[in-house]
């Protein structure tokens, strides 16, 4: 026992009829219960667009009710399908790639559809020259591709890429609306639409002829509707806003009659050798069928011509195997055999389809003979089971806006439907950092944002709630988080901020070298994008001296490690670097010990830099006095202790002996006492050791180092008591 709920109601409505048919499907057939055809009073639509809505509303009524009354029972959903001379339709191509490996569900070939349509949207909006704003009134996919591989069903297979060929078809708003307008008119709620060329082809092509190149042509009053199949899909959608109407008119001027009676008498051409018919003057007339053929026939070429080319474009400019003809307009005297000519295919290969192609239906009232007009009305039944869908009305942000429904909807559609960024529903990372470090490329992130705010119907939701009709939908974006950064320090290749050499037997603390696109830069240095960093564990004997702020006399040699070298050599933590500067000489002779104040040899076991020159045995190191081309019997003169006390006297700066172990040492750093450890002497960086001072503050300002309000060297050797500040200066 079949129950109203699974009754289908198929509305057919035409330029000049409307067609309803009620059925259901059992296995592969499907069986027709209920039938009503009603020819519209007046012109109320032309070229499959409705004019006058409240007229069709009327007899898409009577049909509602002519049905119920055969039934005994009440209509409420209606199938429909759309046409008109501005349809539009886009191919495009689209791909969707997973994170890894993954069986394909049928939730995803929806997705992957919706992709589809929403980039066809985008191609057509581009492409649109026109007034209207349009809307998807259906699809269907040319190929499926499973890894770039073409697969005929991609469900449950497994896949890194699917892919799919998809035809969107569109018509514009008012089209649309007028349709659900003369619907709801009559009472009823449209619960799926589709497209008519659609409709027909499920019903004229079935799935097994598909493979071949085969051209449906679907002639009505208004319009003439063309879709193509080739290699088991249907590749291409078309029409021309030229038909049977245009027979009809010619028949009004020819024979002064209405426009209904020049309907009646094209449709009896079809079927008798004779006319009869009445002019607006009263006056009966009967005339030959051929009269009538022979009226039309230069419009019918026109009309044909114009179809083969349209077929031909759709094709690849070329041909079709064979072509199939449905629909009133088709069943006029020579169509069939003029679109053969324009095709330059034998006769036999177009032809009028009708009674074959409805084996699969089943009329259960036998008053009702199988014809191409019911070929719409059948496919229109039809594609509710394979594609359910139809436009909802929802509220976006505060605006009215109309969804293609099929059936699967999500906010994230509407979303998409209404020009919400995508990059807006989802959270946003701060600007990222692209960088080179050491010739491998590095990758820092920016923050995650928060993600956007959507409410459904007033309730916080998910972008993945289902839609509803007439719902109120709210988004608020999402935010972008903090732009990622980093200084040098912060790296893992930074692995400590000093590197310590001993020169002249003196331990030296150095800040470890980094260069930023050929430049060096302290370890606060903020990391930009696309700089190029590299991390160096040594320093070059000429990094070290320009460093120390010092100037290496040329007629010395440099030792590293006891190994006569130059500038250039590397120099790693813990070597020994010996060298002389030109204002201080670094190599002490074995002068003779002094009893009474022991100074040189002090300074000899530090390796203090001296600016001594060697001496001859015996005698002591070349003082200042011989730098200045003072004889050398002045120079020597005094004793050394006499040269010491002479240098603190005039303040030349000299650096006291350094202790041979590790000692104490307090100063003052900012206003506070400071007590460094460890160390024999300690240099103006060693400090950093122990004070908190945050390197990574600055935000591009230089940093301020002084010792006793002189400005500082990172280093200059430190003295008990020595008051020194450090700090950013201000912009």
């Amino acid at each position: 026992m079949i129950t109203p709920d699974e009754l289908v109601f198929g509305l057919d409505i035409g330029t000049r009829n409307v067609v309803g048919s009620v059925g259901y499907k059992e296995d592969k057939v499907f069986h027709v219960i209920a039938h009503s055809v009603k020819m519209h009073e007046t012109r109320a639509m032309l070229d499959g667009q409705i004019h006058d809505i409240g007229r069709v509303g009327n007899t898409i009524r009577f049909i509602k009710e002519d049905l119920e009354s055969q039934l005994g029972q009440q209509l409420s959903d209606v199938c429909i399908a759309a046409a008109g001379r501005v349809l539009k339709t886009v191919t495009t191509t689209v791909e969707h790639k997973f994170a890894e490996e993954t069986i394909v569900t049928g939730e995803d070939i929806h997705t992957l559809d919706l992709l589809g349509i929403e980039q066809a949207q985008q191609v057509l909006a581009e492409e649109n020259d026109t007034k209207y704003k349009f809307y998807c009134v259906g699809y269907s996919v040319v190929h499926y591709y499973l890894n770039d591989e073409m697969f005929t069903n991609l469900e449950g297979h497994k896949a890194d890429t699917i892919a799919e060929d998809i035809i969107v078809t569109f018509l514009p708003e008012d089209v649309v609306d007028g349709l659900y307008s003369a619907v709801n008119l009559a009472g009823l709620e449209v619960v799926n639409l589709t497209l008519e060329p659609i409709a027909a082809i499920n019903v004229a092509i079935p799935e097994n002829f598909r493979m071949l190149n085969i051209a449906l042509v679907d002639v009505g009053a208004g319009t003439s509707d063309i879709s193509i199949t080739k290699d088991g899909s249907i590749i291409a959608y078309g029409m021309i806003p030229h038909a049977g109407d245009e027979l009809t008119e010619l028949i009004v001027q020819q024979y002064l009659v209405d426009f209904n009676t020049a309907e009646e008498m094209k449709l009896a051409s079809t079927f008798d050798e004779t006319v009869e018919f009445k002019d607006i003057m009263g006056i009966s007339h009967i005339i030959p069928s051929e009269e009538i053929w022979e009226l039309t026939a230069p419009t019918v070429e026109k009309i044909t011509s114009e179809v083969a080319e349209k077929i031909r474009e759709l094709n690849g400019n070329k041909s079709v195997s064979a072509a199939f003809v449905v629909g009133g307009g088709g069943k006029i005297h020579g169509f069939t055999e003029s679109l053969a000519e324009y095709l330059e295919l034998p006769k036999e290969r177009v032809a009028l389809r009708g009674e074959e192609v409805l084996q699969a239906v089943k009329f259960e009232q036998e008053s009702v003979k199988k014809d191409p007009l019911l070929v719409t009305p059948i496919g229109i039944c039809l594609n509710y089971y394979d594609q359910k869908n139809n436009f909802i009305m929802v509220h976006f942000n505060g605006d009215r806006m109309k969804l293609y429904d099929n059936g699967h909807l999500t906010l994230v559609d509407a979303a998409l439907n209404a020009g919400f960024p995508n990059e807006d529903l989802f959270p946003k990372r701060g600007k990222e950092i692209n960088f080179t470090l050491n010739g491998k490329p590095r990758l820092i992130r920016g923050e995650a944002g928060e993600s956007a705010v959507i409410r459904f119907n007033g309730k916080i939701v998910s972008i993945n709630t289902p839609l509803e009709p007439n719902s109120y939908i709210s988004i608020t974006p999402s935010t972008a988080g903090e732009d990622a950064t980093c200084t040098i320090e912060m790296l893992e290749e930074y692995n400590k901020d000093t590197i310590a050499f001993y020169v002249n037997k003196k331990l030296v603390s150095c800040p470890r070298l980094v260069e930023v696109n050929g430049e060096i830069q302290l370890p606060s240095y903020q990391i930009q994008d696309g700089d190029v960093i590299e991390t160096r564990n040594y320093y070059t004997v000429g990094q070290l001296a320009e460093f120390m702020d010092l100037i290496l006399d040329k007629n010395y040699d440099i030792l590293v490690n006891n190994r006569v070298t130059d500038e250039d050599e590397p120099v790693y933590e813990n070597f020994e670097v010996e060298w002389m500067v030109d204002e201080h000489p670094v190599f002490d002779t074995a002068a003779e010990e002094s009893k009474e104040t022991g100074a040189d040899a002090e300074k000899a076991e530090a390796g203090v830099s001296a600016d001594m020159e060697a001496a001859e045995p015996g005698k002591t190191a070349g003082t200042d006095a011989e730098k200045q081309n003072v004889p050398e019997t002045d120079a020597v003169s005094k004793t050394d202790q006499e040269k010491a006390d002479t240098a603190e006297a005039e303040g030349d700066g000299a650096e006291p002996a350094a202790p041979l172990f590790p000692t104490d040492l307090s100063v003052i750093v900012n206003g506070r006492p400071v007590l460094l450890q460890g160390k024999p002497v300690y240099v103006f960086v060693d400090v950093f050791e122990h004070i908190k001072f945050d390197l990574n503050a600055g935000n591009g300002r230089p940093i301020v180092t002084k010792i006793n309000g002189v400005d500082a060297r990172f280093t200059q050797q430190l003295h008990s008591g020595d008051r020194i500040e450090i700090y950013w200066k201000e912009n």
